[in-house]
């Protein structure tokens, strides 16, 4: 294997148009593939029991598990890997970025005021990935 390829997922479209990106890009370079679902818990968790943390981890874990039961069929050869990071998307994949060759994202266009509160996960991760960024857009 030459090295790997990140690609970060969230269950929408723009995500998986990025996976199907990353998925041929992992073939042609003979790479592994890193799938990553970063979810983000509330600001607030005092009222969060461990059970409604731990449902969220299970939530992202089967988001997950789906993607992959998908891509062993699609591409057999290809070895990958999952990671679940309750840190948020942007942050998973910059620190993925570390020892990856390439990060692939999605670009959904959250706009409006949540994409002014909280930012553009591609446009995050483009300027302070340490690899090259791939941005797909659908």
């Amino acid at each position: 294997m030459a090295g790997e390829i990140v690609v970060g997922i969230d269950g929408s479209e723009p995500a998986a148009s990025a996976l199907r990106w990353a998925v041929a890009e992992a073939k042609l370079r003979h790479c592994r593939l890193r799938v990553i679902h970063g979810y983000q818990t509330p600001l607030v968790t005092m009222d969060m029991t461990g059970e409604a943390l731990s449902a969220m981890e299970e939530a992202s874990r089967q988001i997950l598990a789906d993607v992959v039961g998908g891509l062993r069929a699609e591409a057999p050869e290809l070895e990958v890997e999952t990671s679940s990071c309750p840190a948020g998307g942007a942050e998973a994949l910059v620190e993925a970025s570390q020892g990856a060759e390439l990060v692939v994202v999605g670009n959904r266009g959250r706009g409006g005021f949540a994409g002014v509160l909280l930012g553009s996960v591609s446009t995050q991760v483009v300027h302070h990935a340490a690899c090259p960024v791939v941005v797909v857009r659908s």
